[in-house]
């Protein structure tokens, strides 16, 4: 079942964006061999319904993270997000060491989530009212990490 993001994975997926991530990583596993052999299940029309913008991508300098979500621990994507090279040697990824030190900016989440409820993302009002407390305190990492642990997970296997 495809669910809205919560607070902290849509300001994840804020932060994904203004880092200009979606650059140099897709979010769509094409129906190819080579592609679902490497990254799992080719991308289901469905599970893209609540995402404005798609993050699709057309290039891919950096893997494809449509099926990232729980394949690596917090742990690991902490060290890789600071330096990317202490995990993956051969990485041409720069480090985001400021996500450790930068506050989530709460302060239009709000009405980021009345603008996407206007699309068809089913917020209720009580989603939104509990949003700026729902990400208070919490740093840009977090929300990554949120984001990034919840890509593809919310589909079933079909293999």
């Amino acid at each position: 079942t495809v669910k809205p993001y919560t607070p902290l994975e849509l300001m994840g997926r804020e932060v994904y964006i203004s880092e200009g991530c979606y650059n140099c990583h897709s979010q769509m596993v094409r129906p190819f061999r080579e592609e679902t052999l490497r990254y799992g299940d080719y991308a289901k029309a469905g599970e893209f319904v609540y995402d404005h913008p798609f993050l699709w991508g057309s290039k891919r300098t950096g893997p494809d993270l449509a099926r990232v979500g729980e394949r690596y621990s917090d742990d690991w994507h902490r060290a890789h997000l600071f330096n990317p090279r202490d995990v993956v040697p051969e990485s041409n990824m720069p480090g985001f060491p400021w996500l450790f030190d930068n506050d989530v900016d709460n302060r239009h989440i709000a009405g980021k989530m009345r603008a996407l409820r206007i699309l068809g993302v089913p917020y209720t009002d009580e989603d939104i009212a509990g949003a700026e407390a729902a990400v208070a305190g919490k740093k840009e990492i977090d929300a990554v990490l949120a984001y990034l642990q919840q890509l593809g997970t919310l589909i079933k296997s079909t293999r």
